[in-house]
C-alpha cells in the first residue's frame, strides 16, 4: 500500500509537469502573438493567467494538482495615438469604439450588415464612395438630413446605421433666403432744390437651382417745396421676373438729436409688411419668399440717412453657388463634414461611439474587430464626447498595445518555467525507473 501511494504521488508529479508544459506553451503562444502584432494598429494584447489546481493538501502524502491557464484579450487597454496625413484616419481617444462592417456584407445588400467594433482605422473612399480600410472594413454612421441635422435614431440597436458613403462628384448649392442691407442714404438729397436722382443698388443672390440672380433696389428721394423731407421711396425688383416691382416702401428717417439719421417709420405700398420688432420685410422672388433686413426703428445698423454720400456699408446674405466637393473630415463629435470649393461646409453623416459595460467580454475577430456578446453586456450608441465616451481623433491612428520589452521579459520567464517543468518530467521518469527496479 505504501508503494502504491508513492507511485500515485510520483504519477501526480508527472501530470503536474505535463500541465506546466501545456500552460507555459499557451503563454508563449500569446506572447508570440503579441510580439508579431507589435506594429499592428489597434491590436489588443493577449494576457495569460495561471491558476493552481489543488487535489489534496492533508495527510502524509501530497498529490500535485498542476496548473491551468486562461487567456484574455485586453480590449479596454489602448495604445498610443500617432499622427497621420489622411483626414479619414480615425482613432478613439477614451472609451467607446467605432462601428464598422465588412465590405463583403455591404456590397451584397442582403439586409443590414453585422455591426463590428474597432478602435481605429485608416478609411479611404472605394469605387462606390464608401469609407473603407485596406482590410475591407466599412465605417458605419447615421445619415444626416438635407439641412445637415441628424435625425433621431435608436441608440440600443444598430438598425439605423448605414455605410458612410462619400459622393466625391457631388454638386451642391444653397439658395439665398435672407439678406441684410447696411446702406447709408445721403441726407442732402431730400432737401428742397435737389435733383431727385434715384440711388441704385444691386445685390446678387442664388436661386433654388444655384443660378445667379440679382435683387435691384432703387432709392428715390422725396423733394419738398421747402426744407428737408427725410423721406425715400424704396422699390425692389427681381432680375428673374423682369422689371415688375416685388415690393415698394416709403422710408422716413428721424432728424432729432438722439436718433437723427435712423429709421423713424416704414410704410408698405406693395409687397410684404415691415416687422418693426425685427427690422425684416419679406418679398417674393421667383424662387420663393426672401427675407430682407433693413434695420429696426431707431437702430443705426441697417438703413441710415446721414451726410451727403450714398454708401453700401455692409451687405450680407446666405446661400452659395453650385460647388464641387473637395474633401471630407470627421470632427471630435463624430460628425462627417463635406467641404466644397465654394467655401460651403455640409454635415453628411454622424459616426457614433459604441460603449459596453465589459469590453473585454466581447468576441475577438480578425482585423482588430470585435462583436458584443452576453459577457460584454448590452451596448449603447453615444454621440462622441457624450456620456462615458471619449472623442474621435482624425488624422490619427492607434498603435498596438503591445509592449515589446515587457513581452520579451515574459518570454524569458516562460522559457525558464517551461524548462523547469521539463526537468520535473525527466526527474519523475528517473524515479519511476528506480521504482520498477525494486525487487520484490
Amino acid at each position: 500500500m505504501q508503494q502504491k501511494g508513492v507511485s500515485m504521488t510520483i504519477s501526480s508529479s508527472l501530470n503536474a509537469g505535463v500541465a506546466g508544459l501545456s500552460a507555459n506553451a499557451s503563454r508563449l503562444a500569446a506572447i508570440s502573438d503579441n510580439i508579431a502584432n507589435s506594429a499592428t494598429y489597434g491590436y489588443k494584447r493577449m494576457e495569460s493567467d495561471f491558476h493552481s489546481m489543488v487535489i489534496s493538501g492533508n495527510g502524509g502524502t501530497y498529490s500535485a494538482g498542476g496548473v491551468r491557464v486562461t487567456n484574455q484579450r485586453l480590449i479596454d487597454q489602448r495604445g498610443s495615438l500617432v499622427s497621420t496625413s489622411n483626414a479619414t484616419d480615425l482613432a478613439v481617444r477614451g472609451r467607446g469604439m467605432l462601428p464598422v462592417a465588412r465590405s463583403s456584407e455591404v456590397g451584397v445588400g442582403n439586409g443590414d450588415p453585422q455591426m463590428l467594433l474597432s478602435t481605429t482605422g485608416s478609411f479611404r473612399t472605394d469605387a462606390k464612395g464608401y469609407l473603407t480600410t485596406e482590410s475591407g472594413l466599412v465605417l458605419m454612421g447615421w445619415p444626416a438630413n438635407a439641412d445637415g441635422s441628424i435625425p433621431t435614431y435608436p441608440r440600443d440597436t444598430s438598425e439605423g446605421l448605414e455605410p458612410v458613403q462619400i459622393n466625391v462628384n457631388q454638386l451642391t448649392g444653397k439658395p439665398t433666403t435672407t439678406m441684410t442691407l447696411g446702406v447709408n442714404l445721403p441726407a442732402t438729397e431730400t432737401e428742397a432744390g435737389s435733383n431727385g436722382a434715384p440711388q441704385d443698388l444691386s445685390v446678387e443672390y442664388f436661386d433654388n437651382l444655384g443660378r445667379s440672380e440679382t435683387i435691384n433696389i432703387e432709392f428715390t428721394p422725396t423733394i419738398p417745396a421747402a426744407g428737408s423731407s427725410n423721406e425715400w421711396t424704396m422699390k425692389i425688383t427681381d432680375s428673374a421676373t423682369g422689371t415688375t416691382s416685388i415690393g415698394e416702401y416709403t422710408l422716413t428717417f428721424a432728424d432729432d438729436r438722439t436718433q437723427g439719421g435712423t429709421l423713424a417709420s416704414v410704410s408698405t405700398i406693395t409687397g410684404g409688411g415691415f416687422d418693426a420688432a425685427t427690422g425684416n420685410l419679406i418679398v417674393d422672388v421667383a424662387g420663393g419668399p426672401m427675407e430682407i433686413n433693413i434695420g429696426k426703428i431707431g437702430a443705426n445698423d441697417g438703413l441710415t440717412q446721414l451726410s451727403d454720400g450714398f454708401a453700401p456699408l455692409q451687405i450680407s446674405k446666405d446661400g452659395t453657388p453650385v460647388g464641387n466637393m473637395m474633401s471630407v473630415e470627421v470632427d471630435a463629435n463624430g460628425l462627417v463634414h463635406a467641404f466644397f470649393d465654394t467655401g460651403m461646409t455640409r454635415t453628411i453623416f454622424q459616426v457614433p461611439l459604441v460603449d459596453l459595460p465589459n469590453p473585454n467580454g466581447m468576441v475577438s475577430l480578425d482585423q482588430q474587430t470585435y462583436i458584443p456578446s452576453p459577457e460584454s453586456g448590452s451596448y449603447f450608441l453615444w454621440d462622441a464626447g457624450d456620456g462615458p465616451t471619449g472623442d474621435v481623433v482624425a488624422f490619427a491612428r492607434e498603435e498596438s498595445a503591445t509592449d515589446v520589452a515587457g513581452e520579451l521579459t515574459d518570454m524569458i520567464q516562460t522559457q525558464r518555467a517551461y524548462s523547469s517543468n521539463a526537468k520535473v518530467i525527466q526527474t519523475v521518469d528517473e524515479m519511476l525507473q528506480e521504482t520498477t527496479n525494486i525487487k520484490r
